[in-house]
């Protein structure tokens, strides 16, 4: 794929464009995103990036236009992933709502520069040693394995090394001072809350780029789709969250079925190594991988319906039950 300079250029501009547009329209003033603001921006996103898409394919072909799409998809499906993380965050340090939509800017644009750096030092990887797709495939293998021992479990924000690691280190007051991130008191400087939410935010960003980056070029070894999909996931994650905030408890089997593609993809990438080395080892080609990864997200989402409405139903009846035993008392 030979992408010249200035399709980098002009790439790089329509991104800065998309984070300057977003800076001084929607999050220009701290506010609650409602529901139809969130839709609009998640729509407007995922037009942005199926154009995006769309155009790869047409100027590059279809074999690099398909990779971009499976690349997206996986990147995607991985930011719903983060942004459990996120709400557990924002309520667990009980950050104002109206301050929900700028540190989750501040978030976008620095996981944009930690996966920019990852992504130059994989490719540059890549390139030198062959055998950093095993590396790869490991990791996510490993990682998927993890996530599938632990997929029922929250994460504990305070458990943190660097939020750990700042609350002893930094003097601190316990109430948010709009979104500063220092103030002021008696001549001496003291961080905010809102300062220890975004080291939490950037510090989970930086461990989450450890594994889209290997998944991505699981799927694509081309650098400028691989930080293309990236990009565009990430600049839609802001809106997403607004849009799923209500939705994400109840898509209980998504981290489960992250699991299983995470361990997919790092299969993908062993064998693509070694398919290299000895021709008869099978090669899992990408519309294969975008039609695998794309079932498992169908049927986590289908589950987590059926599990949340048996749920539902459930409850109801208990409530039932007991409401029934209350009047029975009530009548003796």
């Amino acid at each position: 794929m030979n992408v010249s300079l200035t399709i980098w250029a002009l790439t790089f501009g329509l991104i800065s464009f998309l984070i300057i547009l977003d800076l001084f329209t929607s999050s220009r003033k701290a506010h609650d995103v409602s529901f139809k603001e969130a839709v609009g921006w998640t729509t407007f996103y995922i037009s942005t990036s199926m154009a995006f898409g769309l155009w790869v394919w047409n100027h590059f072909g279809s074999t690099f236009g398909t990779e971009f799409f499976a690349a997206y998809l996986v990147e995607y499906s991985l930011s719903i992933d983060n942004l459990f993380i996120f709400v557990i965050i924002l309520a667990q340090f009980a950050v104002p709502s109206i301050f929900h939509q700028r540190i989750l800017l501040i978030g976008v644009i620095l996981a944009l520069l930690f996966r920019g750096i990852f992504i130059s030092i994989g490719a540059a990887a890549i390139a030198k040693f062959s055998f950093t797709f095993v590396i790869f495939g490991a990791i996510l293998v490993w990682t998927g394995i993890g996530l599938f021992r632990h997929w029922d479990e929250d994460p504990e924000p305070n458990d943190n090394l660097m939020v750990r690691t700042i609350r002893s280190r930094v003097a601190m007051v316990n109430e948010f001072h709009g979104s500063k991130l220092f103030i002021k008191v008696d001549k001496k400087r003291f961080a905010t809350p809102m300062f220890l939410v975004i080291i939490a935010i950037a510090s989970t960003d930086l461990l989450f780029a450890l594994d889209s980056i290997p998944a991505t070029f699981g799927v694509t070894s081309q650098t400028f789709l691989v930080f293309t999909a990236n990009a565009f996931a990430l600049l839609g994650l802001r809106a997403l969250y607004f849009l799923l905030k209500g939705l994400l408890e109840k898509l209980v089997y998504l981290s489960l079925g992250l699991s299983i593609i995470l361990m997919f993809i790092g299969v993908k990438l062993i064998l693509t190594y070694f398919h290299e080395v000895f021709r008869d080892v099978p090669k899992i080609s990408t519309p294969l991988s975008l039609g695998v990864i794309s079932g498992i997200l169908i049927i986590a989402t289908i589950a987590s319906a059926i599990k949340t409405q048996s749920d539902s139903t459930a409850k109801a009846h208990a409530g039932r039950v007991t409401g029934g035993k209350g009047h029975e008392k009530e009548n003796s």
